[in-house]
């Protein structure tokens, strides 16, 4: 099932590439769930990728689609549960969040991080967090709706034009995967209703560009994307992934939720299947979301 697939991916790309994170590409590369890491995880362990992946698959099931204040609400509860793994984009928009007595949050706190920050030239909410955590919409939502809903997702705490349209993009791929479609139909359609010129020039001619797993939207985008187009299987590509080091686990989430969407679940090995230590709730979520998601 390509539906369940996705979502499943994005957590064994999270928890393959979460101890490599940091790190310069692996001169022996690392197939299966290792310990270790910036955080010092168990094996299987996934990260704020999951997460908050989960939060918006949980959310979407709950209000039979999108919500901007329970996925919000859903998000800060697992930012609580664990703020370590969070980046500087979210941590402030959570933070702020949870202190509304602030003169400041008078203003959207993705605005106020997206204006401080210098707007459209700057760099504030131009990060990969909401690339990351935005598959659910792409499983849930047909094409002709996806785009939207992925928007106005990411702007919740990442307002910056380029994290909102490599967002979209994904989640069109996304989209016309889990119900059928091919994948260079996917990316050619996610091309042509890219609105971003920067955007657009990268990714279609992501072959004159280095792929670089960096934190930023676009090149996290740039890497995931191109590491999947030129893949032959899903273990290929996640291994290939998350072994390049810098935002691993971010890298390999998106690269697994595309994989997962175009090759299904029985795609993926079953022993990173079963190697994932939340692997309950993430199936429990993928199967009831594709259950759910509109034609």
């Amino acid at each position: 099932m390509r539906a369940a697939g996705c979502l499943i991916g994005l957590a064994v790309g999270d928890a393959l590439g979460a101890p490599l994170e940091c790190l310069s590409a692996q001169s022996v590369p690392v197939t299966r769930f290792i310990s270790g890491g910036v955080h010092n995880l168990k094996a299987g362990s996934v990260t704020d990728d999951t997460y908050l992946a989960l939060a918006f698959a949980e959310s979407l099931i709950y209000n039979r689609g999108y919500s901007r204040d329970d996925f919000l609400r859903r998000m800060i509860d697992e930012y609580l549960c664990a703020p370590h793994f969070y980046g500087p984009t979210s941590r402030f928009v959570f933070e702020l969040e949870l202190n509304k007595e602030s003169a400041v949050c008078q203003k959207d706190a993705a605005t106020v991080l997206y204006e401080s920050r210098g707007g459209r030239s700057g760099n504030g909410g131009r990060s990969n967090g909401s690339v990351m955590r935005g598959a659910p919409a792409g499983i849930f939502y047909p094409p002709e709706l996806v785009r939207d809903v992925s928007i106005r997702s990411s702007q919740i705490t990442h307002r910056h034009p380029i994290a909102c349209e490599c967002t979209a993009f994904v989640n069109q791929m996304i989209s016309r995967m889990v119900r059928g479609g091919d994948r260079r139909a996917a990316f050619d359609s996610a091309l042509m209703q890219c609105e971003d010129g920067e955007v657009f020039e990268m990714l279609s001619n992501r072959g004159n560009y280095p792929i670089n797993p960096d934190m930023d939207a676009l090149l996290t985008t740039h890497a995931a994307v191109s590491v999947f187009m030129d893949s032959t299987s899903f273990e290929e590509m996640i291994v290939n992934a998350v072994n390049m080091g810098g935002d691993a686990d971010t890298v390999g989430a998106v690269c697994g939720a595309l994989g997962g969407a175009y090759w299904g679940l029985k795609s993926i090995p079953d022993d990173l299947v079963c190697g994932l230590l939340e692997r309950e709730r993430i199936e429990k979520a993928a199967f009831t979301l594709a259950e759910l998601a509109m034609e």
